[in-house]
Formats: structure tokens, C-alpha cells, sequence
């Protein structure tokens, strides 16, 4: 399982390829917005996401079909888990007092979070 950060860079390309399922490098460079990278820094991005276990591929011949080998869910779930350790003390409650206080959320939305938590407790 992939357990490295990405870099902006990076996810920018897995956006791109979580959005398209699969494709090959030309293609999915078609898919990126510009400034476009230039093929060979966008075909080394996509090489370092496949060490880093996030990308797998197809081989055609000389020819390779990337494809994300994590799901969107699975790194918002891993990205979620390190920000919450790393700036947030593992604190789920830090997180919300932090958006309390940054008026991100208001008494209505806290009062929709425990429905839902006592919804998911009921399960």
C-alpha cells in the first residue's frame, strides 16, 4: 500500500489519471491543464508514482497504460490520517476546534456531525 506523501506535482497527475481510469502518457498530458509540463518531466512523475506505489501499468510493447493503483478515497483517507498526526496531535477534536475557531463551521453544522456520528453508532 502507498504510504508517502505526495508532492502538488504529483497529485496534480493523479487527479488527472483518478479522472481519466487509465491511459498512456501522451494521453493523459493531453488532460493536463496548462502551463503543460513538457512529456518527459510528466512521464518521470508518473515513473516516481508508480515506486511510490500510488500508479501501476500495462505493458504493450514498448508502451506503457498507467492506471492509479490507490483510489481517490484511499489517499483522501491516508492524506486526512497524516494531516490529523502531523499538525493536529491525532486529535479528530483538534481538527474540529480548529475550524470552530477559524468560523469553518457554525453550531448548525456541529449539530448535523452528531446526528451523523449517532446515525453511523446506530449501524
Amino acid at each position: 500500500m502507498a504510504t508517502k506523501r505526495l508532492t502538488k506535482r504529483e497529485e496534480d497527475v493523479m487527479k488527472i489519471l483518478w479522472d481519466a481510469g487509465k491511459g498512456f502518457v501522451k494521453d493523459l498530458l493531453l488532460k493536463h491543464p496548462d502551463p503543460k509540463p513538457h512529456y518527459n518531466t510528466f512521464s518521470t512523475i508518473i515513473r516516481g508514482l508508480e515506486e511510490k506505489g500510488f500508479v501501476g501499468h500495462n505493458s504493450y510493447g514498448n508502451s506503457h497504460e498507467y492506471f492509479p493503483a490507490i483510489s481517490k478515497e484511499e489517499y483522501r483517507k491516508l492524506f486526512i490520517k497524516n494531516v490529523v498526526s502531523d499538525y493536529f496531535g491525532s486529535s479528530y477534536k483538534n481538527v474540529v476546534s480548529f475550524f470552530v475557531k477559524e468560523e469553518k463551521l457554525n453550531v448548525e453544522d456541529l449539530k448535523e456531525m452528531i446526528e451523523l456520528i449517532e446515525q453511523e453508532n446506530k449501524k
